[in-house]
């Protein structure tokens, strides 16, 4: 199903939303970059980085499912830090050789997909307000 399809349908539920999916796409990418990573030598990494994936849907998800705007706005804030957290831990994982570029460029072209749709509903949220 193209994203455009998505789009038109209306929004009963965060798993309606397609930044969420996509999110849960990326969180499921995060998974496995993460088992890519050595137990020996980046452990943490590797915890960090299915932490931070993780959190960026169920973050859209707490805030979809909040009565207030403001609050439904401070939870997508903090699914876009927690993106910026998983880009990083990636992105460290390649300066120290444990992850490969080549690994590692689907998940960070779904990053640049959620970050752009979460910038998006943030956008449509705050015009309500």
């Amino acid at each position: 199903m193209e994203i455009d399809e998505r789009l038109r349908r209306p929004i009963t539920s965060f798993r309606d939303l397609v930044v969420w999916q996509r999110a849960m796409d990326l969180a499921e990418e995060s998974y496995r970059i993460a088992g890519l990573i050595p137990w020996a030598r980046g452990r943490n990494l590797r915890d960090q980085i299915q932490r931070s994936g993780s959190s960026i849907p169920a973050n859209i998800a707490e805030g979809n499912g909040r009565q207030r705007l403001g609050d439904y706005l401070r939870f997508l804030s903090i699914a876009n830090g927690s993106l910026m957290e998983l880009q990083t831990h990636i992105e460290l994982g390649q300066r120290l050789g444990i992850l490969k570029k080549s690994d590692v460029a689907q998940a960070l072209d779904l990053c640049g997909d959620v970050s752009r749709l979460l910038r998006a509903l943030v956008r449509a949220l705050e015009k309500r307000r």
